[in-house]
């Protein structure tokens, strides 16, 4: 079992990476080459079995040929340009979510011979656009509002097209905003709704952009993880031609990410929660969806938490040590 990893520097990346170390198997394989990538150098972890790591723009032509010539049984493809650098950038998000996935693809389709990876690709509920209904199912259209949206809509068509086309075995996850992140903020429009519970928790003051009563749809690291795990492992049989699938979420308001951060961390915490409203952050999350019916999803076994404080709870386990700071 060769795995190829795109965006493995990231966040989830860096976690997967962990996770398919930890137990050296994906599914019944064991695990016999990972390879990791990034437009920066990943780190190397130690593990029983082969880790290269690699870095390069793969929205260059013929880049994404160097990484796929090893026919890797598995490709999981993080890389992206996030929501507002996408948007700020015009160019620099389409070159990369756009032209890096279709070179990807046709580096895939272009070996021909029967190689045919499963590939698990990460999309986004940006693909989702205003007006809402309160909960928007699986029926519910793609209309995107931003340019990192569509970007990732049209990443979906590929990845439906060259599925039928049997250029290989996809399934697309729309990840929710994955809260609470670690480390430091990244250029995501969304990066508020992991500060706002991160850095109190860290003993540091934070500000929140927008009204406590904005709502969105949320999941943790370890549940990103889960769902790029069962997708790579599922019998694709069961999906069918719709390829592309919305993950299980969390759907709360802001205010009460901060009732849960209250629950958990106390007063103190909430205290370092400045309100600051900011114009662009306000218009970004107007477009965005509130809540969803993840039914398909499912009944696939994909599963994401229950609550926003079990959501609190995983961070303060998984970065903290399980220690919830005085």
């Amino acid at each position: 079992m060769q795995i190829l990893i795109l965006g493995a520097a990231g966040m989830v990346g860096r976690k997967l990476t962990e996770r398919l170390v930890k137990e050296g198997r994906l599914g019944g394989d064991a695990i016999t080459r990972l390879v990791l990538h990034d437009v920066v150098e990943p780190e190397r972890p130690q593990a029983s079995f082969a880790i290269d790591t690699l870095n390069s723009d793969f929205s260059i032509p013929g880049e994404a040929a160097k990484l796929v010539a090893s026919r890797p049984d598995v490709i999981f493809h993080l890389a992206a340009i996030v929501s507002g650098e996408a948007e700020a950038d015009f160019d620099k998000g389409y070159r990369i979510n756009l032209d890096g996935t279709r070179f990807l693809f046709d580096a895939v389709r272009t070996i021909g011979d029967g190689y045919k990876p499963r590939l698990v690709f990460t999309s986004s509920i940006a693909v989702f656009g205003a007006p809402f209904p309160e909960a928007i199912g699986d029926e519910f259209f793609l209309t995107p509002l931003t340019s990192y949206g569509a970007q990732k809509a049209m990443g979906e068509l590929l990845l439906a097209d060259y599925t039928r086309r049997g250029f290989f075995d996809g399934v697309g996850i729309r990840l929710p905003t994955i809260c609470v992140r670690p480390g430091k903020p990244n250029k995501a429009a969304s990066g508020f709704f992991s500060s706002i519970i991160r850095e109190p928790l860290n003993g540091q003051d934070t500000v929140l952009p927008v009204s406590t009563d904005v709502r969105h749809a949320h999941a943790s690291p370890r549940s990103a993880v889960n769902f790029l795990v069962h997708a790579a492992t599922i019998d694709t049989s069961k999906i069918g031609p719709r390829r592309n699938l919305t993950m299980p979420s969390v759907s709360v308001t802001v205010g009460e990410q901060i009732d849960a951060l209250r629950r958990v961390a106390g007063e103190g915490a909430v205290a370092r929660i400045r309100h600051e409203l900011d114009p662009n952050i306000i218009r970004f999350v107007e477009g965005w969806p509130r809540r969803f019916d993840a039914n398909r999803a499912e009944s696939l076994g994909f599963r994401a938490e229950a609550s926003f404080d079990e959501i609190i709870s995983i961070y303060i386990e998984d970065e903290l040590g399980g220690v919830v700071p005085a």
